[in-house]
């Protein structure tokens, strides 16, 4: 099972960018995945979560109305659309992957728990930057 996360990227604030994440190995429909982020400092923030067949959503507080999170399950991948960057934003973003849709809502609102996900994209490096 691999997760393959998108190349990052340097962009300006106010601008958007979207983030994938790609199966590789298996099948992604089979899984709920989300999407997490650690800011330089901070520690690891579960910032959204979509299920794998209804297409159920999770949004942090401190992304909703920004981020959409949605899923091409034809190609095995899961988008993150990030709106309105700033430099709050700037972190490494990873994606995770579980059977459960539930448990990986509570990892998202417990991030300490994370360390009970077996599968991790590499990370993508998103700088906000003028």
């Amino acid at each position: 099972v691999q997760l393959v996360d998108s190349v990052g990227d340097l962009v300006q604030p106010g601008t958007s960018l979207r983030l994938s994440c790609t199966a590789s190995g298996f099948q992604l429909d089979e899984y709920a995945i989300g999407w997490f982020r650690q800011a330089p400092g901070k520690e690891r923030e579960g910032i959204s979560c979509i299920s794998h067949s209804d297409g159920e959503t999770y949004y942090s507080d401190s992304v909703k109305g920004r981020f959409t999170i949605s899923r091409d399950n034809a190609k095995d991948t899961v988008y993150l659309q990030i709106d309105n960057l700033s430099s709050n934003d700037t972190a490494l973003y990873f994606c995770a992957a579980d059977l459960s849709y539930g448990s990986l809502v509570r990892v998202a609102k417990s991030p300490t728990l994370a360390r009970y996900l077996e599968h991790w994209g590499q990370g993508t490096l998103v700088i906000v930057s003028s």
